[in-house]
């Protein structure tokens, strides 16, 4: 008794948290599974290890010679010789260096921050006709039942000699075209689940839970179009990639510039047998100083030039998404008030339809005639139905690009 009250329990609050889930849920199941962000993600925490590769001095030199014939010196003959040297770049050098990866992978997180974006927008884009599935299939369902009805009134006058047998046979024949529909539409719902499980990476075959109805509100003009250009992440990433081509600049000019080498020499001297000297057998020490001359410049110049045209490159890019942008907002915003209109003519043709409907089916009770024209009419009521789902969907979807194109994460 106490597992099944247990199980009672698991059920209604298993369901309760099922049901629970919306778009958002599934946009965050995704951001956390899919391979494809992840591998983004990947992407910028390898950016980072570049950071401390760059800003690093040169390994030290180190170098041991052994002389097969001794070196003789006033206090005897050199047998070995120890180096050690360390070359430093020119002042500011890894600094520029650092600076440039660091702007670069900064640049590599801006990029996986729009990947996310546009993964919450795919997920939206793969909900939405889900949803449109699901409304259509209810629909549908309707129209059956209604269907079914209508059949039962036309055997009723057929029999009682009020209407013809041709109006029985209408409606069979639309009794099956709405099942072949619906079968239809049932098959359908496979290759969307699939699709959608795909972004969260999960089985293709779980159970995707959609809202049974969506809000459809009006925007004011120009909604989100001050966000359009601000804390774009692909603009923010283009921009770190200027600063970052900068600051390659900077550090070639500082490469093509002389280095600087620090070391000490140790020599190992043995004692002369054949005479006795002040420090005799004494090691010698000698302390250096290197410098680099960096005479052949084309590769220098060349790293400069490669910086600048970088530079260019971004800069040109910045300009062509700032355009693209503008004139996607154009298009997005057209997409979400033409859904707005034809979501509003559907409900009013609803209305009329069905209040046109009404009187049909009050004049057929009556009369048992004009039959095709009710079932005319339900089909036109069953069309106009369909028409404001997928107008809903298609509103959602424009609507979730408006939220991708302007950047808005919540």
């Amino acid at each position: 008794m106490k597992i099944i009250i247990n199980l009672f329990i698991f059920l209604i609050f298993g369901s309760a948290v099922a049901s629970a889930q919306s778009l958002a849920d599934y946009q965050r199941i995704a951001s956390e599974n899919n391979p494809g962000l992840q591998a983004k993600y990947k992407e910028f925490e390898a950016a980072l290890q570049k950071v401390p590769q760059v800003g690093s001095l040169p390994d030290p030199a180190f170098s041991f010679g052994y002389f097969i014939s001794p070196v003789e010196t006033r206090v005897g003959p050199q047998r070995a010789k120890f180096s050690l040297t360390q070359m430093f770049p020119w002042f500011g050098t890894l600094e520029a260096q650092r600076d440039a990866t660091a702007l670069m992978a900064e640049a590599r997180y801006q990029s996986f921050l729009d990947a996310r974006n546009q993964l919450h927008y795919q997920v939206a884009a793969s909900y939405y006709p889900l949803y449109e599935l699901k409304r259509w299939k209810q629909i549908e369902q309707e129209n059956i039942d209604i269907l079914q009805s209508y059949k039962t009134i036309a055997n009723s006058k057929f029999k009682s000699g009020a209407a013809p047998m041709v109006d029985v046979l209408r409606v069979d024949l639309m009794l099956k075209d709405a099942e072949t529909n619906l079968s239809i539409l049932n098959q359908k719902e496979k290759p969307l689940r699939a699709s959608f499980n795909q972004l969260l990476n999960r089985e293709e075959r779980e159970v995707v839970l959609i809202e049974d109805s969506l809000e459809v509100e009006a925007f004011a003009v120009g909604f989100r179009r001050d966000s359009l250009l601000t804390n774009n992440p692909v603009l923010d990433a283009l921009d770190l990639k200027i600063q970052a081509s900068e600051a390659s600049e900077l550090a070639a000019q500082k490469q093509g510039l002389p280095k600087l080498g620090v070391g000490l020499d140790y020599a190992v001297v043995d004692e002369r047998n054949d005479m006795s000297l002040a420090d005799n057998g004494k090691d010698i020490f000698m302390p250096m100083v290197s410098v680099s001359i960096p005479i052949f410049r084309g590769k220098y110049k060349a790293a400069i030039k490669e910086a600048q045209l970088m530079q260019e490159s971004y800069t040109l890019q910045r300009e062509e998404l700032v355009n693209s942008l503008s004139s996607g907002y154009e298009t997005v915003w057209f997409d979400i008030q033409q859904q707005l209109e034809l979501i509003e003519l559907y409900e009013n043709q609803l209305v009329t339809t069905g209040q046109s409907l009404n009187l049909l089916f009050s004049a057929y009770g009556n009369s048992g005639k004009e039959f095709e024209e009710v079932l005319r009419m339900q089909q036109q009521l069953l069309k106009y139905e369909k028409m404001k789902a997928t107008a809903e969907a298609k509103y959602q979807i424009a609507l979730a690009k408006l939220h991708y194109i302007t950047a808005k994460t919540e």
